[in-house]
C-alpha cells in the first residue's frame, strides 16, 4: 500500500493547479441577490453561474443533507488511537508520514488513512498542515458510512466558502 501511496504522491506533485485562472475568474465575480450558496461570473459579455448543479456534474460525488458531524462517537481501537494516540490534532503531513513509513496493524488501516488524505488534500485542497477533524477519523472507521456520506455537498460548501474569501486579504 505504501508504494501505491508513493505513486499517488508522485502524481499529485506532477498535477498542475492553474491558480492564475482561478484568480482571474474570481476577479470577475458578480454579486447578486440570488442564492448565497453559489457564485456568478461575467466572462466576456456572458453571465455564467457556478452552483451545486454544475459542481455535482463536475465532481461526481454524492450530494444530500450533510449530517451533524458532532454526533459521531469515538471508536474503540480506531486508527486515530492506534497511530496518533487519539490526539486532538493530526495534520495531513502526519498522516502521510504514517502511510509512507509504518507497518499497518490491521488490513484496512492504510486504505482509511489514504481516504482521509485524498479527501482533504485533493478534494478539499487544504494545506498539508491542515488538522483533520476528529469526526472524519470516526466516520472512516465504517467504510460503508464513509462512502454514503454526502461528500459532494461537504466539498461544495467548503469550496464556495474558500472561493468567496480567496480575495480577502
Amino acid at each position: 500500500m505504501a508504494s501505491c501511496f508513493g505513486h499517488f504522491l508522485t502524481m499529485h506533485r506532477e498535477m498542475k493547479f492553474f491558480d492564475d485562472i482561478i484568480h482571474r475568474l474570481l476577479l470577475r465575480e458578480l454579486h447578486h441577490n440570488g442564492p448565497t450558496d453559489g457564485m456568478h461570473f461575467m466572462l466576456g459579455n456572458q453571465s455564467v453561474r457556478f452552483l451545486k448543479v454544475e459542481f455535482c456534474l463536475i465532481i461526481g460525488l454524492r450530494f444530500g443533507v450533510v449530517p451533524d458531524t458532532t454526533k459521531y462517537a469515538a471508536v474503540e481501537n480506531s486508527i486515530h488511537e492506534r497511530y496518533f494516540s487519539g490526539a486532538d490534532e493530526v495534520s495531513l503531513e502526519e498522516i502521510r508520514g504514517v502511510v509512507t513509513g509504518t507497518e499497518f496493524r490491521k488490513a484496512n488501516d492504510a486504505v482509511k488513512l489514504c481516504l482521509l488524505y485524498m479527501l482533504n488534500r485533493i478534494l478539499m485542497g487544504v494545506d498539508k498542515r491542515f488538522k483533520i477533524p476528529v469526526w472524519q477519523f470516526q466516520l472512516v472507521e465504517e467504510l460503508d458510512a464513509f462512502d454514503a456520506f454526502p461528500w459532494g455537498a461537504h466539498v461544495y460548501r467548503h469550496s464556495i466558502y474558500s472561493f468567496k474569501h480567496a480575495l480577502n486579504g
